[in-house]
Formats: C-alpha cells, structure tokens, sequence
C-alpha cells in the first residue's frame, strides 16, 4: 500500500474543512415574516415545518395562522351555499379572509371569545368531522334494559340519563378511566310516586354555566324539576308537580323559566315558574309554576319534537311531530305559537307539506279564553315532486330551524326545509336522504346544518351536511346517494400525524382500522335509536347481544 506524504494529508483535510454549507436565510427573518409565509402554506406543509425546529414549532403554531386556515376551509365554503352572497362567480369582498372584518356566521362566538380560543384545536375537531374520524369509549350504565326504556341527554359534557331502576344520574364523557359518573337520585325519593319517568329534558336557556337544571315527565302525568350542581358532584330536586288525568307525558322542552309538555291525551301544556332563581335560592325549592296556556290537538302523534326560545316580551314554541293523512299514509306537521309573558297567544301558525288533510292544535275546550288557531297551509306546486307522506311511520323525527329531518326504517331520511318568518310559515318539499344500510333508527339535527343518524344495528353511523344538500341543483342530487354523509370510524386520525403517503401501507392500514372498528361495534346495537351530540362528540344509547345498556361516545377531539 502506497503512502501518502504530508502535504497531501494537510491538502485533503482542507478541502474537507472548505466543504461548502448552504447558508440558513429563514432563520434571519423575524418573526413577523416568517408568520406571513408560514400563512401561504397549506395544512399539510404547515404540520410538516414544527418538525423543524423549536422555533418553527411555536410559529407554525401560532393560533392566527391556524385561524385563517380555519375560516378558508370551513366558513367560506359554507358562505358559498348561501343564497345571494355570490357576485357572479366570486364571493362577496365581505367573505375574503380578514382578522376584524371578516364574517363568520355561527363560528361568531369563536371569535368573541378572542385569546381563549384554540384554533388549531378547532381545525383538527373539524377536520376530524369531517372524516368521521374519532375515539370510541362505552360505559355501561344498565345490566339488563329497564321497562320503560332508558332515557338520555347530553349537554355540554354532561351525559344525564333516567331511568325506574337507578334513577336520575349524570355522567362525564370527559373523565378518563374508571367511572365516570358523577352524581346519582332516586327519582321516587321526594316525588311521592313511584312511576318511571317517559321523558326528559334539559334547560336551553343558557343562564347558568355550572349548574345543569333538569325536568322529568313521568308515566303517571307528574313531573320534576331538577337541579345538577357541578362543583359540589350533587343532584337536586327543586320541584315535584302532582300526577294528571291526561295520561304520560311523551315529550318535554325546558327553557327557564318555561316549561312545555305534552301528554298521552295529545294535551299541550305551558307552564311558567317564578323567575327569582339567583345564587342564593337555587338551592331551595321552587314555588309552584302557573299554567299559562293549554291546548288539544287531535293530529299529533309521536315521534315529537318540542321546542322553547324566550325573549322578553314572551314565548314562542314549535312543535314538530308525526301526522296520519289516511289517504296517503304518514307525514309530518309543525306549529309554531307565540305567547305574551302571561300566556296569551299572540299568534298560532300551521304548517304541512300538504295543503288540506289536517286539522290544527285548536284550543282546549276547558279554556274558552283561547281562540283557535288561523290556517296556513302553504301552496302546493305540482312542477315539483314532493316527498310529502311515506306508507310507514317515522321512527325518529328531529327539528332545529330551519331543518326538519324524519327517519324511516326503510334505510331513508326525508329532510323538509321549513321557512318561518313574519309573513308565513311553510314546510318546503321533502328530499331523500339515502346512504344507511339498514333501518334507521334515530336522527338527530344539530347546529349549522349538521346532522347524525344511526341504523338499527348499530354499525352505521353517519353523518350529514344538510346544507350541502339543499344548496344547489348538483349538491342536491348528491343528497340522493351515499355522498352527502360521511360515515364514523372509531379510529383516530388527526391532521398533526400525516406520514409520508405508501399506497400499499394506507390501504393496509384502512382495511385493519375498518375490521377492528367493526369487531368493536359488533356486540353493540342501539337501544330506542336515541343519539345525540355537540361540537366534540356523539353520544348513543347502545345495547349488547346479552342485554346490558352501554353509553357509547365517539369523541372527536
């Protein structure tokens, strides 16, 4: 082996050491530069560069970036489908991205709330949504089905069930490990009656933040006020009304101090409590409510859905619920009502997707002071096929403004646009939800025109973007099929964990993702079909091949 001399070692060791390096120009640029570029790059890039380096980390995540982020995916696309906002084939200037002038629609109180809210956190919920992407818990609550069913609401975390056996309790879906309840009452303690509870609903008024009030119907006409107190984990009752005559109370809305019931006798009542409910009496009992208005209806039968919104001059309240035709089968109507503050009806609107066939809620023959209702029925257009009745009943029926969604349990949905304002009150024609696979049990419409159904079985869960749906001459016949919904897979996939694309590893991981959430979901199946969610979950009243009740949320976040 031939040796090299000394200066050839000294000429080899400086060309290593004048090797050239690429100079680090990003780094030199300020903060407020790099924000800005950082702001061009799409989602994917953006995850990508807090791998970098620390700095890169704390700016690709800053919450303004991921704000504008937000409002091009997710609000501008929504503006989009809103009538009148286009200009020719552009959005409105109003719609362009801006940190203090942009419009947000209901995303509104994101922005309210300024500093406190976490918008990456907010994309990847989002995004999260919109691939039905999510962690799957169970909690069991029954070992065997109680009779009547189980009855279950969700707010704001709060999972209150009730049932004959175990009571009024509440249960967190924030908890992490071990039970996740937080506060149980024996519902024939203090109500000197041993009847099962037929419904339950929770107060909409939004006036408290840590306390949850809570009203029971019963089987025997009765019914409860509750109050669930957060900080102290402890369950309270405030009132207890004596049975009634008019048989069980199938539905119940809760808006404090409103409360709205409807009887096995198709009797609509309206009550009001006192409204000094403060920090120091909300402990005690409340006095007992006055019985503004009472009305009887001979067209509503179940599935319903009740609704309350108070203002300060008054009430107005909608009811949405299945209708006999008897020569077309079932449909849907919907009344709204608007009272003054002592119980007078200022107005009272009825609405079908047919024009003759039914009779209104008229007023109670025990209340002569109450006139009946005046008829609005809307007009009908033959140029347009209507889905206005089905030959079976709905299963499940559904109605927050403007939406009005009822199931089948022919693997169908129908969705009915209802417009109300000062002149009218019409419920549009009916269009075709198609996806599920099997009957579908339950359907639940939320805010901005989201919605989530679930099949018989269990293993179909959707959900829809009913804005989609009725937007456009295309969206609309995308309705039809499979398209407008989005099926949930309890698999967690967010936007941070993006790996580098292999065709045969995505496909493999898919298809082990999609058995495991089937084996999974195997040996649930839903109870009722009642399902419910907010803005990070879905929760259902699931029910094993061995009988035993489970709680089953599918969190988002």
């Amino acid at each position: 082996m031939v040796k090299r001399d000394h200066e050839e070692l000294e000429d080899a060791g400086s060309n290593k050491r004048l090797r050239y390096t690429p100079r680090d120009r990003l780094s030199a640029l300020s903060d407020e530069l790099l924000l800005v570029l950082l702001s061009y790059l799409p989602v994917h890039d953006l995850t990508r560069c807090e791998q970098l380096s620390t700095r890169l980390r704390i700016l690709a995540s800053d919450s303004q970036v991921w704000k504008a982020a937000y409002y091009d995916r997710f609000v501008r696309p929504r503006a989009a489908r809103i009538p009148g906002v286009r200009e020719g084939n552009a959005l409105n200037n109003s719609f362009l991205y801006s940190s203090k002038l942009s419009k947000w629609l209901e995303d509104g109180p994101l922005v309210k709330r300024g500093g406190a809210t976490n918008w990456k956190r907010q994309y990847k919920l989002r995004h999260n949504w919109s691939r039905g992407s999510c962690k799957r818990t169970e909690t069991e609550i029954a070992q065997r089905p109680p009779i009547p069913p189980l009855l279950v609401r969700l707010h704001d975390g709060i999972i209150i069930t009730a049932d004959s056996t175990a009571g009024l309790r509440a249960w967190s879906t924030r908890s992490r490990g071990g039970d996740s309840r937080i506060a149980s009452l024996a519902l024939d303690m203090h109500s000197h009656s041993s009847s099962a509870p037929s419904s339950l609903a929770i107060d909409s008024s939004g006036t408290t933040t840590q306390d949850i009030r809570i009203s029971v119907g019963f089987i025997d006409g009765s019914f409860g006020l509750y109050c669930l107190d957060r900080r102290k984990s402890s369950l309270k009752r405030r009132y207890f009304h004596a049975p009634s005559t008019n048989g069980s109370i199938r539905a119940i809305a809760f808006s404090f101090p409103y409360l709205l019931t409807m009887t096995e006798a198709q009797l609509l009542s309206l009550y009001r409590f006192p409204a000094t409910d403060d920090e120091h009496s909300k402990h005690e009992d409340l006095d007992p409510p006055r019985l503004l208005s009472s009305l009887k209806s001979h067209t509503a039968w179940p599935p319903l859905s009740l609704t309350i919104k108070c203002s300060p001059t008054g009430v107005s309240t909608s009811i949405a619920y299945a209708m006999p035709t008897y020569t077309a089968g079932w449909s849907v109507g919907l009344q709204e009502l608007r009272l003054s503050t002592e119980g007078v009806i200022l107005e009272s609107r009825l609405a079908t997707p047919f024009s003759h066939g039914f009779k209104p809620l008229s007023a109670s023959e025990s209340r002569p002071g109450i006139s009946s209702p005046k008829r609005g029925y809307p007009s009908t257009d033959t140029a347009s096929p209507r889905f206005t009745s089905r030959s079976a009943k709905p299963t499940s029926l559904s109605y927050t403004h403007p939406y009005l969604l009822a199931a089948y349990s022919d693997n169908t949905m129908t969705l009915y646009m209802v417009t109300s304002n000062a002149r009218e009150l019409v419920i549009g024609p009916g269009k075709p939800l198609c996806g599920h696979t099997s009957s579908v049990s339950g359907a639940h419409v939320g805010d901005r025109g989201k919605a989530v159904s679930i099949s018989a079985g269990g293993n179909d869960l959707r959900v829809w973007e009913l804005e989609a749906g009725l937007s456009s001459n295309t969206s609309r016949r995308r309705a039809v099929w499979a398209e407008a919904s989005v099926m949930i897979r309890p698999e967690i996939q967010t936007v941070d964990e993006q790996p580098e694309s292999n065709p045969v590893q995505d496909c493999q991981h898919n298809i082990t993702s999609n058995l495991a959430a089937r084996a999974a979901q195997k040996d649930v199946m839903t109870s009722r079909g009642w399902l419910s969610f907010d803005e990070e979950q879905v929760v259902l009243l699931g029910e094993t091949n061995q009988g035993a009740q489970a709680l089953v949320v599918y969190n988002f976040a």
